[in-house]
């Protein structure tokens, strides 16, 4: 058995700052980076990127709405040109950071609202793709199983990743809880560890209602900016190791 375990890192912006970065860094194998949109200052990404190269960590751009004040966690109807050209500017320069550190981006994965949003948007899932298709077609897209962003994604020919969210709750149909409402957030390191074990093992995650919905994921998130974070990663990654589990990254050098 084996899977990857990726974070959202990178997110600090001037003086404040979100996360223990360089502690993520020694825990996770893959590092969805920030690309300036959302949140993250360029100071903030190129330490960020440095310290994911120094690690051996594979960096993502981690790519949404343009809303630094809403931290990217407000949808926003923006037309699917615009939206793509926006993904390809934060791709590039998320990139720039990645080659002045000695390493590069080699997925993509939305952030936040916008993550939500291509579950079921398809305009904006068709522009997401459309946005990496023109960037590097080589590179993997890291999204929820079975939405419309992976479907169109590999309609596309892209590599399709499937993501698990290892403190965050499930509904009965296999999506995330909104943050706005009840279990959205688990914050039980051995509860979360438990629960992502029996999702490699089985398939199975019970949701939030109690029922069981099935999820087959390749790569776990744990969030970098919750309360905790570090501890959390830690107990799942020391649970991983416990179990046999081999985490290992999903993605590996871009093609060409």
């Amino acid at each position: 058995m084996s899977v990857d375990l990726n974070s959202d890192l990178g997110e600090s912006f001037g003086r404040w700052v979100l996360g223990d970065d360089d502690a993520m860094l020694d825990l996770v194998t893959s590092a969805n980076v920030a690309c300036g949109f959302h949140a993250g200052d360029p100071s903030t990404l190129r330490r960020t990127c440095a310290k994911a190269a120094t690690s051996g960590v594979v960096v993502g751009a981690q790519v949404g709405y343009r809303d630094l004040a809403g931290f990217g966690r407000r949808f926003i109807d923006v037309e699917p040109g615009q939206l793509a050209d926006d993904i390809v500017y934060q791709i590039g320069a998320l990139d720039g950071m990645c080659r002045v550190s000695g390493t590069a981006v080699r997925y993509v994965k939305p952030h936040g609202a916008l993550y939500n949003a291509v579950v079921h948007h398809e305009a904006q899932a068709e522009a997401v793709v459309a946005a990496v298709r023109a960037y590097d077609a080589s590179l993997p897209v890291l999204g929820l199983p079975g939405s419309a962003l992976l479907r169109a994604a590999e309609a596309a020919g892209l590599r399709t990743v499937r993501e698990f969210f290892v403190d965050r709750g499930y509904t009965p149909e296999a999506t995330l809880v909104p943050r706005s409402q009840p279990g959205a957030l688990l914050h039980d390191p051995q509860e979360v560890t438990a629960r992502l074990l029996r999702m490699i093992e089985s398939g199975i995650v019970t949701a939030v209602d109690g029922s069981e919905v099935r999820v087959d994921a390749e790569s776990a998130c744990v969030h970098g900016d919750s309360p905790g974070a570090v501890a959390m990663a830690t107990a799942v990654r020391a649970g991983l190791d416990g179990a046999g589990v081999e985490v290992t990254p999903f993605a590996g050098e871009r093609a060409g």
